[in-house]
């Protein structure tokens, strides 16, 4: 299983909403960046996502997006193998 990083805030439903989905995956561990508590977070997340909203998930070295994005990866079928790491 691949290791999932999202970049969150307070009070972002779409963080929560994407943390559960991930649970209802199977994802157990997510190592959680709270933006909000670094701005050194929130300046890494931007020059790498090039984003400014959370959340921003990564799986492994992939950066999904937002949950719509990783909503979407799912509903095209690639989410399993991109957090299986293609051993699925």
């Amino acid at each position: 299983m691949q290791p999932v990083t999202m970049y969150t805030g307070p009070y972002c439903p779409y963080c929560t909403m994407a943390k559960q989905f991930l649970k209802s995956q199977g994802i157990t561990e997510i190592t959680e960046i709270r933006v909000d508590k670094n701005p050194a977070d929130f300046a890494e997340m931007q020059q790498i996502t090039g984003q400014r909203s959370v959340p921003q998930i990564f799986i492994g070295d992939t950066h999904v997006g937002g949950f719509t994005d990783l909503y979407a990866m799912h509903q095209r079928g690639e989410l399993k193998a991109l957090l299986h790491g293609g051993d699925e």
